[in-house]
């Protein structure tokens, strides 16, 4: 089992929803960078469960303890950074029949096939997207070290339950810079940009949960300042790290970056960028259906992309399953306590499995300096 990301800026998560602990080792940080922990802690309150009726019932603190990697000043030590999250509010009885009754669309077979009918199914074990909480914790350190270097990554709720906000402004730089300024804003962690439609989507979430039910949606991401020439052709393209991370966040089965699908229906003259000089003598492109990307390398314009995010599966409608050791069909109505909506939690987590992909890809490119000197490092790619 893999639970590490990055070659050069890397990640591993441990742990399992019902465990006593959850957590994080980052590794690559140079030292005297100073966390704070404050604004790590207001980027967790956003993903944690348990804060209103949108959400899991399961109330969780969602507190990182560091147990090695920062000094008595709250900065780094240049060694690596673990930090445990402490699982208090579970459940597991609730998952007594899953041993041998798989719940439909999770991982609960696949894991039980996988490794020989050991699989920890409570809560979904490590497949839970409570782990997502210990990837919050590493990224949002990365995510602080990005906005010093002059890149911001920002995720909002681009549709939910069939409704839909107002899209990033993909080919307008300045207008895109002002939504995510927006954004940036809200103290609230329902990410949209039209106030206007808040309250019907909440209210979908919460129709769909009354119903034992549950809805899915799309989560657009724009990365403001990211620098031209980083990424790597073909296995480390900007897209496919972004993508190996979009798709380590539970529920994630689509991804689209720029005019994404919308490409098949274009002819090459619609869907090209046109450069051209800006008077302080800046490359850019007319218009971004790439979306800063070419040739899997950015081109220094906004990196915005879209994943699509499944209905959570835990429901409580009765289903059709199957009890794979009394080998026949069966039903199930599964119990405790789930989210109807996974969405609006999911945001952050976008945006800070973002982070990962692309401090990896600054520290290839750049090593630490991009985190030592954060004004300086674009000058000497």
């Amino acid at each position: 089992m893999s639970d590490i990301y990055g070659r050069n800026l890397k990640i591993e998560v441990f742990g399992g929803s019902h465990d006593p602990e959850i957590g994080m080792e980052l590794t690559g940080f140079p030292k005297g960078m100073k966390v704070d922990m404050t604004s790590l802690r207001g980027l967790m309150k956003r993903r944690a469960p348990g804060q209103n009726k949108l959400a899991t019932a399961r109330k969780e603190a969602d507190e990182p303890i560091f147990t090695s990697g920062l000094d008595e000043a709250g900065a780094t030590d240049g060694g690596v950074l673990r930090a445990i999250i402490r699982n208090t509010n579970q459940h597991s009885k609730d998952y007594s029949k899953l041993a041998t009754i798989p719940r439909p669309s999770h991982a609960d077979y696949a894991a039980m096939v996988k490794y020989h009918g050991k699989a920890d199914l409570r809560g979904g074990g490590h497949f839970s997207g409570r782990v997502t909480a210990a990837l919050v914790a590493g990224g949002s350190i990365v995510l602080a070290a990005l906005q010093r270097a002059g890149i911001d990554i920002t995720t909002h709720i681009a549709r939910c339950a069939g409704l839909a906000d107002t899209p990033f402004a993909l080919d307008d730089p300045a207008a895109l810079a002002a939504q995510v300024e927006t954004l940036a804003s809200k103290t609230e962690g329902f990410a949209v940009l039209d106030a206007a439609v808040e309250e019907p989507m909440k209210a979908a979430i919460r129709a769909a949960g009354a119903e034992g039910d549950s809805v899915g949606g799309v989560l657009e991401t724009a990365i403001l300042g990211l620098p031209a020439g980083i990424g790597e052709p073909y296995f480390d393209s900007v897209e496919s790290e972004i993508a190996h991370l979009a798709f380590s966040i539970p529920a994630v089965k689509g991804i689209e970056f720029g005019t994404g699908f919308g490409f098949a229906g274009l002819r090459g003259s619609e869907a090209n960028d046109a450069f051209r000089m800006t008077a302080e003598g800046a490359v850019v492109t007319a218009t971004n259906h790439n979306a800063g990307i070419n040739g899997g390398i950015a081109n220094g314009m906004p990196v915005v992309f879209r994943t699509a995010v499944k209905p959570t599966p835990s429901i409580y409608k009765q289903q059709d399953t199957v009890d794979y050791i009394a080998k026949k069909d069966t039903q199930l109505s599964i119990q405790g306590r789930h989210d109807p909506c996974i969405v609006p939690r999911a945001a952050i987590v976008q945006t800070c499995a973002a982070a990962l992909a692309v401090g990896d890809l600054l520290t290839a490119r750049y090593g630490a300096r991009w985190m030592t000197d954060p004004t300086g490092y674009r000058k000497e790619g």
